[in-house]
Order: structure tokens, then sequence, then C-alpha cells
């Protein structure tokens, strides 16, 4: 099954279903796999399954979520909620890095990484809140907006994910990814790319680069239907449904950050 669990979303990378025994028997491209007992088939990775996953993940990140937020807002210091914010990060970074190399833990280490990213992003939401009044429901409501249209047009064809566009979207997140390395790296010798013409600032440049980062993201959200897609077909086991709801989370989370940072510059524009 060559190119089958390409994507650019680390969580869902190539190797992802690899070595992961299948559930039971499948027939894909002519091809049957495995043996299986009908009892063994309701250990197999579903779609529905797959999204209901997907859903306690966000209600998981949204609970979370809302009670930095209000913690902040009940004090309007950011560094009341700082700490959170941090256990948050570094937290949410191993479990996912857990989660990535052992994907058999993602019904535990899925959920924990869904809990504490909403401690970030309901800090990051509330800040931006503050200087941008409604900004986070403008970000949600995009962010999800983006989730449903994008998953429409992928069900009913109009987008085909090839080759061509998996390297494509591997390729310009890839790019992203280095620049914000780059970025950062640069910032520790005190080069910094904030301007307000730079492509962080609130100039059409700006803009048009968020523009392009938010396109790339919601690109990937393709790029993991299809992986999920592909991981039923193959009969993954039953645990891989958390493992395909972590690979969404991972996407909403950065796309969400890209909305919020897009919106900000808009506002400071006006």
């Amino acid at each position: 099954m060559p190119q089958l669990m390409r994507t650019s979303n680390p969580a869902l990378g190539e190797s992802a279903f690899r070595n992961q025994p299948r559930a039971y028997a499948r027939t894909i491209d002519g091809e049957r796999f495995g043996g299986g007992l009908p009892s063994e088939r309701e250990a197999s990775m579903t779609l529905n399954g797959t999204v209901n996953r997907t859903g306690i993940l966000l209600v998981l990140a949204i609970a979370s979520a809302g009670w930095t937020w209000l913690q902040f807002m009940q004090s309007r210091n950011p560094a009341d909620v700082m700490p959170w914010m941090l256990l948050g990060l570094f937290g949410g970074l191993i479990a996912a890095m857990v989660t990535i190399f052992k994907k058999e833990w993602s019904p535990v280490t899925a959920p924990a990484y869904a809990l504490l990213e909403g401690l970030v992003l309901g800090g990051l939401s509330a800040v931006f809140e503050l200087r941008y009044p409604g900004i986070a429901i403008q970000a949600v409501g995009l962010t999800f907006g983006t989730l449903f249209v994008l998953l429409f047009i992928y069900r009913t064809g109009v987008i085909k994910v090839t080759d061509k566009f998996r390297l494509g979207v591997f390729a310009a997140t890839g790019g992203v990814a280095l620049f914000y390395l780059a970025s950062m790296i640069f910032g520790m010798f005190g080069m910094h790319f904030n301007g307000t013409n730079g492509v962080f600032g609130s100039g059409l440049i700006g803009i048009g680069f968020s523009l392009i980062v938010v396109g790339i993201a919601a690109l990937n959200l393709v790029l993991d239907f299809d992986f999920i897609e592909k991981g039923v077909q193959y009969g993954a086991p039953k645990y891989m449904e958390w493992y395909g709801a972590f690979g969404i989370m991972v996407t909403l989370v950065w796309l969400y950050m890209e909305m919020l940072r897009l919106l900000s510059k808009i506002r400071d524009r006006n």
C-alpha cells in the first residue's frame, strides 16, 4: 500500500500505521489481509468511532480552556495563568511525543494532550480577548467552519488527495515550521521579524503571510481526513481511533492559533 499513510501532520505521519496489527480481514486494492473472527471486527478502527473520540477530545480541550479563561478574566493579570499555560505547553508537548511513539497508549495520552492544550488555548485566547474584544469567538467560528467546509469538500470528492497534493502540503508545512524555528533562533540574538511591515506585523505582507499559513494548516485537515479513512480501510486496531482523533486535534490547535494571529493583525490594521 505505497503512499497510503503520507501526511504532513507529524502525528499522522507515514509510519503511523506501520507495524500496527490489522484487526480483521479487509480488501484494499484487490488484496485481502488478515483472518479475524466476528468478535475481532468489533475491535477495529471505525470512522464513527474516530469522530466520536474527536468530539471527546474537543470537549476536554474546551473544558480546560474555559477554566484558564475564567482564571484570567477574574484578575486580568497574565501572571495568574502563566504557570498553567506553561504546564499546558510543555505537558502537551510531552503528551504528544508519547502518543506519537506509543500509539497504543493513545486512549490515555490523547485526552491528556487535549486537556493540557486547552490550558494554553484558554489563557492565550483570554489575553487576545482582553485586547481585541470578540476575537476568541470569531477564531473559534472560523476554525470549526473551516473544519466542516473542508470535510464536506473532501467527502464530496471536490479535493482529490493525490501524491502531488500530499507532497505540496508537506513541503509547505515544513517550510512554515522551518521559518518559525529560524525566527525563534534569530530572536534569541535580538533579530526580529515583527515590524509593522514584516510577516509578523499588521501590514499587507503580514496579513498575506497569515492567510497563507491558515490555508496550509487547513489543507492539513484534508490529509488527516484521508489518512483516517485509509486507516479504517486498513483495519487498524480500535485504539487507533484515539490516535486519529489526536492527529485531528494537533491540526485544529495549530489552525486556531493561526486564526487568532490573523484576526489580531486585521484588528490592528483597522
